[in-house]
């Protein structure tokens, strides 16, 4: 796979010789950064069936370095190994069900092994890191331009403005056509692309959005009279369904990459959390995985416009 153009997704908390002056930083314990990651995103706002929080790691251990990414995958751990980090923050859990056995002979159990031999914490930020306010659809909210913009669901044990999802309204009508080439353009180039269902000519303004995997979400698109719904793994009876109970063709859909959804959010919270940091004046160098998780390497369409 190729790498993700990392290029304006570097985010550090810097020195404090670097922000002008002051009491020279110290590198935290990790459980210094457990504290700031909870200030963010709040392990309450997570769904009940979901695993957040620390996976591996000594909250004694000194953390100066930081990767982010999406999927705690091999790869990304060779990354994370390979620069030094000690601590990689994932947005997708390693260990979501139940296990009996860590062993290095499957590839979780691998995982596991190649991070506490490395000394390499793994914290995992997953439906808390959807819901908080800045977490992956508000930033995919504003890649779009919304405005406006309010939870799609709203948190049970969150503020107002927290939840999954995110519905706004663009600034000015777009067409489909236009609107879906906006949705390819801010998104990591991956092999499946973007999937459009819909009047090309149609045109939209409130758009509903929702990181991830977010076909179970219709009933709360539809209440929010949005035009379009964009989101990530459309199967195909959820998708066929909301097309045949469309009001005059709307909610039109457009299906894209679960990686690439989620990515947007990982320069913006390596900036947040470098924030804070810097705020408590610990010297932390943080960085966005280049490693492309998304599973898939090349699609066959067919031809034509």
């Amino acid at each position: 796979m190729e790498a993700v153009n990392t290029a304006v997704a570097d985010a550090g908390s810097g020195s404090a010789s670097e922000k002008g002056g002051g009491d020279a930083s110290v590198a935290p314990a990790l459980g210094q950064v457990l504290l700031a990651v909870e200030e963010l995103w709040p392990e309450s706002l997570a769904e009940d069936w979901d695993e957040v929080g620390l996976v591996v790691g000594r909250p004694t251990a000194e953390v100066s370095k930081v990767l982010f990414a999406v999927d705690p995958t091999l790869a990304v751990i060779e990354e994370a190994v390979d620069w030094g980090a000690e601590l990689l923050i994932t947005h997708h859990p390693l260990l979501l069900k139940g296990v009996n056995s860590v062993a290095a002979t499957t590839a979780k159990g691998l995982a596991v092994h190649r991070l506490i031999e490395s000394g390499t914490g793994l914290l995992t930020v997953h439906t808390n890191g959807d819901s908080a306010v800045g977490g992956v659809s508000d930033v995919l909210a504003d890649a779009l331009g919304l405005e406006n913009v309010a939870p799609l669901a709203p948190a049970a044990n969150g503020l107002p403005e927290e939840g999954i999802g995110r519905v706004g309204d663009l600034p000015d009508v777009m067409t489909l056509g236009d609107f879906a080439a906006r949705v390819f353009e801010i998104l990591p180039a991956v092999a499946g692309g973007v999937r459009v269902a819909g009047d090309k000519d149609g045109l939209v303004r409130r758009v509903a959005v929702c990181g991830g995997a977010g076909d179970g979400l219709f009933d709360a698109v539809r209440l929010s009279q949005a035009d379009i719904y964009v989101t990530a793994d459309m199967r195909h009876h959820p998708a066929s369904e909301a097309r045949e109970a469309a009001v005059d063709g709307r909610p039109y859909l457009i299906d894209v990459s679960h990686f690439a959804s989620e990515w947007l959010w990982l320069p913006a919270a390596a900036e947040a959390l470098g924030n804070v940091l810097a705020d408590q004046g610990h010297d932390v160098e943080i960085r966005v995985s280049s490693t492309n998780s998304d599973p898939w390497d090349f699609i066959l369409t067919p031809g034509g416009d």
